[in-house]
C-alpha cells in the first residue's frame, strides 16, 4: 500500500498539467474538496492541492509543445541524475534533464518504452506528499501499457521494482512492489492498453473516495465524463475511470466498497 514513508521507487508525488488550470482548480475542488495554493509568482502558475491543510497533489499549465492533459506520477529517487542515465541505457526518453526546484528537491521527467510519461522526485526539503490513502488522496498508480512485458522490464532496470502476477476472471493483472518489500510495498499496477482504446499509453492515478458513484454522477455534473463506469472488483472495491474538465484521465475508488 502507499505510503508517506518514501523508498526508492515508490510514488512520492503526483501533478497535474493543464490547459485551463482555472478550470481545473474548480473541478476538484468542487469534487474532492481540495483547496489551490499557489507556489508563487516565481513558480509560472504551479500551485499545490492540499485537503486539511495537507498537500494531495500539484497543478501546473501545459509546458511542452503538444502536450495533453494529464497527471503525472513521481517516483522516489536518491539520485535524479543516475535515474536519468538508466532511464536513456534502459530505452527510454529523457523529456526533462535533472533540475533543482528551489531547496524543495530535484526532479527529472520521462518517457518510458510504450509511451507513458512519468517522473522522478529527489527528497530536499520536501520528501512528497503529506497524506496518501484517506478519503481525497492518490491510492493507486496504475500504468496503462500496450507491451506490458517490454514496459515492466524497463521500469525494473529503472527502479528495481518487484511484480506479483494476480489472476482474475478472464485475465491477469501486474501488481507492482517497491523493491524487497513484499506485498506491503504494493503501489500500483500495469495493464494492458487495448488496441482501440481512446486513451494513450499512460500512467492512470486513483483516488480514494467514500461512494464511487457519488462521485462520478458528481464528476458529470461538473463537466468531466465517464471512461469506465463504475465497477466492483471482488476483494478491492468499487471503481471508475473519469475525465476532468480539462480532459485528464484519473480513477476514483471506495475500497472495499459494496461488491468488493
Amino acid at each position: 500500500m502507499l505510503t508517506t514513508d518514501y523508498v526508492p521507487g515508490a510514488p512520492n508525488w503526483l501533478d497535474l498539467g493543464a490547459s485551463d488550470t482555472e478550470a481545473a482548480v474548480a473541478f476538484y475542488g468542487s469534487l474532492m474538496g481540495w483547496h489551490f495554493e499557489s507556489a508563487g509568482p516565481e513558480a509560472g502558475g504551479y500551485g499545490f492541492f492540499t485537503l486539511d491543510r495537507r498537500t494531495v497533489a500539484a497543478v501546473g499549465p501545459l509546458t511542452e509543445e503538444g502536450a495533453r492533459p494529464a497527471w503525472t506520477p513521481y517516483f522516489h529517487t536518491r539520485d535524479a541524475e543516475a535515474t536519468a542515465r538508466t532511464v536513456d541505457q534502459a530505452g527510454g526518453t529523457v523529456r526533462l534533464a535533472p533540475f533543482d526546484v528551489f531547496e524543495e528537491g530535484r526532479m527529472a521527467q520521462f518517457t518510458d518504452p510504450g509511451g507513458a510519461r512519468f517522473a522522478v522526485w529527489q527528497p530536499g526539503r520536501t520528501a512528497g506528499l503529506d497524506a496518501v490513502n484517506d478519503p481525497g488522496t492518490l491510492c493507486w498508480t496504475e500504468l496503462h501499457s500496450p507491451d506490458p512485458a517490454t514496459d515492466l522490464a524497463f521500469y525494473r532496470k529503472v527502479f528495481g521494482w518487484d511484480a506479483e502476477e494476480m489472476p482474475f476472471p478472464g485475465g491477469t493483472y501486474t501488481t507492482l512492489m517497491t523493491s524487497g518489500a513484499g506485498r506491503e510495498g504494493s503501489f500500483g499496477g500495469v495493464a494492458q492498453l487495448q488496441e482501440g482504446h481512446s486513451t494513450p499509453p499512460q500512467w492512470l492515478p486513483y483516488f480514494e473516495v467514500a461512494d464511487c458513484d457519488a462521485v462520478v454522477a458528481k464528476g458529470q455534473d461538473l463537466g468531466g465524463s465517464v471512461l469506465m463506469p463504475a465497477m466492483s472488483a471482488e476483494g478491492i472495491g468499487r471503481m471508475a475511470w473519469l475525465t476532468d474538465a480539462v480532459r485528464a484521465p484519473f480513477g476514483v475508488i471506495a475500497s472495499g466498497g459494496p461488491g468488493a
